[in-house]
């Protein structure tokens, strides 16, 4: 069996089997929690189950609950007919709820509550574990400088527009200190708070308002995103700045005979400052015909190096840079507070009118696998951070006043303590069956562009045949 093959089942085994251990174990630590506080406050456990549907095997335990798996692994639920009746969609409880003993409103609060409080300790229990042994961080991504301002950007629609960032003024080197009035403290962050963004300026166009530091100066700016790319994200046409120290240059290569050495760094093209292998390539890709000027420093020396014509080949193909990756150990608070914070966020955006954020743009079941597959590949230390991520959106989703979930059960517990008696039984039934049909249809919605976007993936990554030779002419 060839090598690349074994590798590759190995690759796929471990990739299964870590989304079974961390995206799994997710789930059944929120349920472990509902499953340990009722245990604790003296409530009647029917079923414990990973998933929905019909159970893929079952038992019953000597503790008289029946633990099962289930064929839709969108969550899971802990049957406890005291506290909520949701026997449409967990199936019915052998025992009447009226023959069991009421239970206390503070029960029911803690036991709702138990879940999400589960998935934050478990949350923070890996970050632990990350902050122990610390995570890679790309230099390239640490600081908020700019390193390159794309001259045009492309539309959904494949029209090249001059870049928001070129028209509204951004320039190499700026220091990005806020957006709209939110602090930036790494790329990532400005990233994720750009395509959040809501503004609008007065003909409803996206707007945003860019706080940077140049030349000691503090200057607020006004650019107009684009929607662009295949997902529509707001755009403004830069990337993260970061030193250009050469690794390798490709012998015979335009820059090779101009004198680059590994060890150099570029610092300049033709007097415009670099910050960016992206901005390198096209600085020399302008007049490809024409001589162009490295500004370089070796070691303590600037030297100019003069790079002679290239003709039709980008010379930056010929020149591998150093990566610039470190080790750093966020605090377990850091690393819960970051993707609570976007959570929170997220949610606001996707009801906000002013936002472009859909559902089309936010993962599902499908999604969340794909990126643990895609974490898996990239080392245990990332499907650590992702299954953070993951159980503080649980937390937060679960805890929305949203019926079926436990929030929404928080909501129906407090109406009832305001009633001072329970809600019919008929209308708890009807609303939790209709919220199910709808979380379950916005599931498959979202469902829809996590494959698509994930067979786009596998495509893009795919090795292209080679084309056809075209017959010689007369």
């Amino acid at each position: 069996m060839p090598t690349d093959l074994i590798h590759s089942l190995f690759s796929n085994v471990w990739s299964i089997f870590l989304i079974v251990l961390f995206f799994g174990g997710s789930i059944f630590v929120h349920e472990l929690g509902h499953f340990l506080a009722a245990r604790a406050r003296g409530v009647h456990v029917e079923v414990f189950s990973i998933g929905f549907g019909p159970a893929i095997f079952s038992w019953k335990g000597a503790d008289g609950t029946r633990y099962q798996v289930a064929w839709l692994p969108l969550g899971g639920f802990v049957l406890l007919p005291q506290l909520a009746d949701l026997g449409p969609i967990e199936g019915e409880s052998s025992v009447a709820a009226a023959d069991l003993p009421p239970v206390s409103y503070a029960t029911k609060l803690l036991v709702f509550v138990a879940g999400a409080s589960f998935n934050i300790l478990f949350a923070f229990a890996l970050a632990c574990v990350v902050w122990v042994v610390g995570q890679p961080e790309n230099n390239e991504t640490l600081s908020t400088e700019i390193g390159y301002v794309s001259r045009t950007i492309d539309l959904p629609d494949g029209t090249k527009v001059v870049s928001p960032a070129a028209q509204g003024g951004l320039r190499v080197g700026d220091l990005v200190r806020s957006i709209d009035g939110n602090p930036i403290s790494d790329w990532e962050d400005l990233h994720n708070t750009l395509i959040m963004g809501s503004g609008r300026d007065a003909n409803g166009n996206p707007s945003a308002v860019f706080v940077v530091e140049r030349e000691g100066r503090t200057l607020a700016l006004t650019i107009h995103p684009m929607l662009s790319g295949d997902e529509r994200w707001r755009q403004v046409g830069i990337q993260p700045g970061y030193d250009l120290n050469v690794h390798k240059v490709e012998a015979k290569s335009a820059v090779a005979m101009a004198g680059l050495l590994p060890g150099d760094r570029i610092v300049s093209v033709n007097g415009a400052p670099i910050r960016n292998a992206a901005g390198l390539g096209e600085e020399l890709s302008l007049k490809p015909s024409s001589p162009a000027h490295l500004g370089v420093l070796r070691g303590a020396r600037a030297l100019d190096l003069v790079v002679p014509p290239r003709g039709a080949a980008l010379a930056v193909g010929d020149i591998e840079f150093l990566a610039g990756y470190h080790m750093t150990y966020p605090s377990p608070f850091a690393q819960i507070d970051q993707p609570f914070m976007l959570t929170l966020r997220t949610v606001w955006e996707l009801i906000n009118p002013r936002s472009d954020i859909g559902l089309s743009k936010v993962s599902g079941p499908v999604g969340i696998v794909h990126i643990f597959h895609a974490a898996t590949e990239a080392g245990l230390r990332a499907v650590l951070r992702f299954t953070i991520l993951i159980n503080v959106n649980l937390a937060v989703l679960n805890l929305l006043p949203v019926p079926v979930l436990d929030g929404g059960q928080i909501v129906f517990a407090t109406i009832a303590r305001l009633r001072g008696r329970s809600l019919p039984v008929n209308i708890i039934v009807a609303v939790q069956s209709a919220f199910m049909v709808l979380i379950l249809s916005m599931v498959l919605y979202i469902s829809i562009f996590d494959v698509q976007r994930w067979r786009k993936e596998t495509a893009e990554s795919r090795p292209q045949a080679p084309a056809a030779a075209a017959p010689a002419k007369p």
